[in-house]
């Protein structure tokens, strides 16, 4: 089997490596945290102390950092020169176009084979195999990893060309936090003239306004939960990228413009914290109302 190279053992890359491992892969896994090393040990990955260790005579580098700034850092490193040769490096970072370009140069001209392969999905997504990968890059040589990106996604789809991948992620992205804020505004106004919320809840997801956020992430907002998976600086961090691609190329993002606004001022009032429905808090503060279950109501046992 191949030795893969995991760069990031954090909430994704945990659960991807230890996939890895189970399915016989022999991992070497590096994470600047020792903690998050300690955790891969268990697992029984290698955990060299540096990032170029672990990437010496590797077949496969496989990136899962937090953003593109890691990325670079990473690849600044030296990894890259190190891996085995005709080794391929696959970033699952939700990284831009713009930010890995200099890195897939550097990784071409050494002779490294290069995908990208952001994902959509949780923790538990990664651990029984459910992450949706958008990839960019060579056909065939997705082809040729394919049977190793199986062991994490059942949901496999080439975008297109070297960059692809990566912007349609954002653009995944950008409508979800369009999404959870516009439904937002909807449900805060309609409580706010009385219409109750579980009604309404249930007009939309059973209308022509229903949407994957009220499927399947609106329920977890009315439990109270903002979904402290992600960090509001880095929402910022993309839907920014997603501006200013659209202000560089000349197509309208003025829905763009007031979603990335929204998160500005919620990255204000609350700082670099894990929440991708803070907006939705600020909206809720805004309001001076809360989007929640109505109480269960006791059951009536009746007396006798």
């Amino acid at each position: 089997m191949s030795t893969i190279c995991l760069i990031g053992a954090g909430r994704m890359g945990e659960p991807i490596g230890a996939q890895l491992i189970r399915a016989g892969y022999r991992v070497r896994a590096h994470d600047v945290r020792p903690e998050r090393r300690e955790a891969m040990r268990a697992y029984g990955a290698e955990c060299p102390d540096s990032a170029v260790a672990a990437a010496t005579g590797a077949d496969v580098l496989l990136t899962v950092l937090p953003g593109p700034a890691e990325v670079s850092a990473v690849i600044d490193d030296g990894v890259l020169e190190v891996l085995a040769d005709g080794a391929t490096w696959i970033d699952m970072t939700s990284n831009t176009a713009t930010a890995a370009a200099p890195c897939r140069e550097r990784a071409i001209a050494l002779g490294r084979g290069v995908l990208e392969a952001p994902m959509g999905g949780s923790p538990a997504d990664a651990a029984a195999a459910r992450l949706r990968l958008f990839v960019g890059g060579d056909a065939d040589l997705l082809a040729h990893r394919r049977p190793l990106l199986s062991l994490l996604s059942d949901r496999i789809t080439h975008i297109g060309g070297h960059g692809a991948g990566y912007t349609a992620k954002l653009l995944v992205n950008l409508l979800w936090f369009n999404q959870a804020t516009a439904t937002a505004e909807a449900l805060l106004l309609g409580q706010r003239v009385g219409i109750d919320l579980g009604v309404l809840t249930e007009t939309l997801a059973a209308g022509p306004a229903s949407s994957s956020f009220i499927q399947n992430d609106l329920p977890s907002l009315l439990d109270g939960d903002y979904l402290a998976g992600y960090g509001l600086d880095r929402i910022l961090d993309q839907l920014t990228a997603v501006t200013t691609l659209a202000a560089d190329v000349g197509t309208p993002h003025a829905l763009a413009d007031t979603v990335r606004g929204i998160h500005q001022a919620a990255l204000e009032r609350y700082g670099a914290v894990d929440g991708e429905l803070l907006a939705v808090a600020l909206l809720e503060e805004k309001a001076g109302a809360l989007l929640r279950r109505p109480p269960a109501r006791a059951a009536d046992t009746g007396t006798s």
